[in-house]
């Protein structure tokens, strides 16, 4: 039951989203072909609107953007004509969710350890160090950490291309560039949780057995610190999965990113929606796979409608 109510809010979330979305978008003054008025002819024009049905009156547009959306059909691209959205998407996912995968990993593995070392070592100096690596990758954004990987790096070292794709090594520096802020929030999140954890009674028993340190913190305390982490871990997930458009755009990566944001410049209403209804699914199935991860980290934890 759990799961079948879950399956239907989360229905219910993409249609809001998709209708708010689509009614944003229909409230921008203009349309795509505003900016070719002025050079094609009139009934040019409203061919182009009525291919596109954006002659037609706003409810019907939303009603059959409704009925493409329940059958999986994005619709056509406006810029890139001979691509619809579901091209554009299954082209550009594949750069976007290597990206998002080797940047969480990177994330999750040196993000635990700190945090772990950090707990471990708590009010000492591999404390303040970690803490040191985590405030660097909150309070530097991606956009600032992209060029000066670029610049130091690929230019200066030529140890990495510079930009664009093709071999893995062009995926390192926008996947570290990436991983820095998730690793430190991570972090963070696991040597607050990892402090609270070494506390418990269960652990002190634990110790009392005989177990090595390591032993007693990788089977008893990490699997109860990760708990709250997971909370920040899908949303998390989702985001980098998807792509992150302004590091995509910095290394010419030809990812989701790069055509989110050229079809925000070309007005491309139907990619602009499509990727937003794309990411939205990612991040909703992400959350629903993060609640029952909950019940697999720990038995205890019963999943019902009513969060008891």
């Amino acid at each position: 039951m759990y799961v079948v109510r879950r399956i239907v809010t989360m229905a219910v979330t993409l249609w809001l989203i998709a209708t708010l979305t689509f009614f944003l978008m229909h409230l921008i003054p203009g349309d795509p072909f505003a900016a070719d008025s002025q050079m094609l002819p009139p009934d040019v024009l409203a061919n182009l609107r009525a291919k596109y049905h954006l002659d037609q009156p706003i409810f019907q547009q939303y009603v059959l953007y409704l009925q493409n959306l329940i059958q999986l059909d994005l619709g056509p691209s406006i810029q890139s004509k001979s691509s619809s959205v579901n091209t554009l998407i299954a082209r550009g996912i594949g750069p976007s969710a290597l990206l998002g995968l080797q940047s969480m990993l990177i994330a999750l593995t040196v993000g635990v350890a700190l945090g772990i070392i950090s707990a471990l070592h708590h009010n000492k100096l591999l404390d303040y160090l970690s803490m040191f690596v985590a405030i660097i990758g909150i309070s530097v954004p991606s956009f600032i950490l992209a060029p000066l990987l670029i610049k130091y790096i690929a230019v200066n070292l030529h140890w990495l291309p510079v930009a664009s794709w093709g071999t893995w090594q062009h995926s390192i520096l926008p996947s570290i560039a990436l991983s820095l802020a998730p690793l430190a929030i991570i972090a963070r999140f696991v040597r607050a949780s990892m402090l609270e954890v070494l506390g418990q009674n269960y652990m002190r028993l634990a110790e009392a057995k005989g177990l090595s340190d390591w032993t007693v913190v990788i089977k008893y305390g990490l699997r109860n610190a990760l708990l709250p982490v997971l909370t920040f871990i899908g949303p998390l997930f989702a985001s980098l999965i998807t792509g992150t458009f302004v590091v995509e755009k910095i290394f010419a990566i030809p990812g989701l990113g790069k055509y989110f944001v050229d079809s925000i410049f070309n007005r491309d209403y139907p990619v602009i929606m499509g990727t937003t209804m794309f990411y939205s699914f990612v991040l909703v199935v992400t959350l629903f796979l993060i609640d029952l991860s909950y019940r697999v980290i720990d038995p205890r934890i019963k999943l019902t409608s009513k969060g008891e």
